[in-house]
């Protein structure tokens, strides 16, 4: 009967739904990218942009080209709706954090995005970021992820 039990508790053990502590950003990557990098031929025929397995979220959603920070979210839980990125970043123009929210469903599983301060709300291509910050929470409010740039950890912010 004991084996049985343990058996049972086993497999309960490793039926459960993921916890959200389990949700991580696995690797975040700031990189600059020309409106044309993402021109491809199917949006020539469509009008659609072809984001393929990856998901675009910009500041400003009709401009393309700027600042993107492409993050590896790892979810082995369920779906989490309503969550929110939270991007935190400190220019070389001001000293000043400017704060950026991305609104986005998690799904399960391993997703891309790509997070993108795009338009006036980044200088140019050859401007990187002084030090950042990426967070994702929850529809309550709770941090379900956060990753942060070498400078970022080292400050008093």
């Amino acid at each position: 009967m004991r084996p049985l039990l343990a058996a049972i508790a086993l497999l309960a053990a490793a039926s459960a739904p993921a916890r959200a502590a389990d949700l991580r950003l696995e690797r975040v990557w700031p990189q600059w990218h020309d409106a044309d990098s993402f021109s491809s031929l199917y949006e020539d025929h469509t009008g659609r942009e072809l984001a393929g397995g990856w998901i675009i979220l910009r500041s400003q959603p009709d401009q393309r080209a700027g600042l993107y920070f492409l993050s590896r979210v790892e979810n082995p839980g369920a779906r989490v709706p309503g969550a929110t990125f939270i991007l935190r970043v400190v220019s070389p123009e001001s000293i000043e954090t400017r704060v950026f929210h991305f609104s986005a469903d998690i799904q399960s599983g391993s997703r891309l995005f790509e997070i993108g301060l795009t338009g006036k709300d980044w200088a140019g291509a050859r401007v990187q970021p002084v030090a950042w910050e990426l967070e994702l929470q929850a529809a309550d409010g709770s941090v379900l992820a956060r990753k942060a740039s070498f400078l970022w950890e080292k400050s008093s912010r």
